[in-house]
């Protein structure tokens, strides 16, 4: 039995998908098992579960074989946020799994964490990249990028459906993206792959894009030149600090933007495709995927705004 924390989300969905696809037993831990029907017509067993609570940590683990952690409060709102889910709540998993005897744990981190990175979230993934590896536990540590989906949602759909978008910062620093789907590929390959044992591996997409050059993607799919708008860095800083008291989430979300738009936000995936092959999805792609789909749902008499992500998506990794 493998059990997916997180297992309603963007990842958690896809990589339960994949594993039931192969025949594999799942168990899907989320705080919103309604949201779960679908899985559970795939045949898995979807349980409630809260990272915050002990005791459902424990039952969920109870008879698992292997554990993969995606699940995040990047974007929670009240005592759902980063120190309380992806901090003690990993703690929690970890020694959950440990009571259980899990065989192998494979933890969703993100590309850049590190103990003194300018921001808390990717500080406190590498704390539990530390504790995980420091646990006894087989593991594997996954380090992804942002997922090219929330960037499409962000930027391309409202190019899809009302020709503008609005741009965090001036959209310039190259930046790059990972589809989910090539993740759970990895995430996969990370239960599984005897080279994949307690390691931590840093993936990413094909292409380090920025954020203009994402409009620019979705403009030549559509065939319309945009209308974009820009929200100045000074701003973004200045409305971070005032939300912070008020509305931890966007803060952070205001944070995540200033730090994409400045700092080096490339990787080259060669390295870890030589090691494990993957062909892996590139934007345009995704965005003639996306104007297909949405043309489909107007057709339908559908909002084609309704084919993605809402604008609010946080601009960083989601799972």
């Amino acid at each position: 039995m493998i059990l997916v924390v997180g297992g309603t989300g963007q990842l958690g969905t896809r990589v339960t998908e994949k594993l039931l696809a192969e025949g594999k037993r799942v168990r899907v831990m989320t705080r919103t098992p309604e949201n779960g029907r679908t899985l559970t017509d795939l045949g898995a067993a979807v349980v409630g579960g809260d990272l915050r609570d002990q005791d459902s940590i424990r039952r969920a683990c109870d008879g698992v074989e292997r554990v993969v952690a995606s699940a995040h409060a990047l974007t929670g709102k009240g005592g759902n946020d980063p120190r309380s889910v992806d901090d003690a709540g990993n703690r929690r998993l970890i020694d959950a799994a440990l009571g259980a005897r899990v065989s192998h744990f494979v933890f969703v981190s993100a590309l850049g964490a590190a103990p003194r990175h300018p921001l808390e979230f990717y500080r406190i993934k590498h704390r539990i990249e530390t504790r995980l590896a420091e646990s006894g536990l087989s593991y594997t540590v996954l380090r992804p990028p942002a997922f090219m989906e929330t960037w499409a949602g962000l930027i391309g759909d409202s190019i899809i459906a009302r020709g503008k978008t609005t741009i965090f910062g001036p959209g310039r620093n190259p930046i790059n993206f990972m589809a989910v789907d090539d993740l759970a590929h990895y995430v996969l390959l990370a239960l599984y792959h005897p080279g994949a044992r307690n390691r931590v591996i840093e993936i990413g997409g094909p292409e380090n894009l920025s954020a203009v050059e994402v409009a620019e993607t979705f403009e030549r799919v559509t065939g319309r030149r945009a209308k974009r708008s820009h929200v100045p860095l000074p701003v973004l800083r200045v409305m971070s600090a005032l939300l912070r008291p008020i509305d931890g989430a966007a803060s952070r979300l205001m944070a995540a933007a200033v730090h994409l738009n400045s700092s080096d936000q490339t990787f080259d995936a060669s390295r870890t495709l030589a090691e494990f092959p993957l062909r892996l999805t590139r934007l345009e792609e995704l965005a003639q995927r996306r104007y297909r789909l949405a043309r489909e749902a107007a057709v339908a008499g559908d909002s084609p705004a309704d084919t993605g992500p809402r604008p609010s998506t946080a601009p960083t990794q989601r799972s």
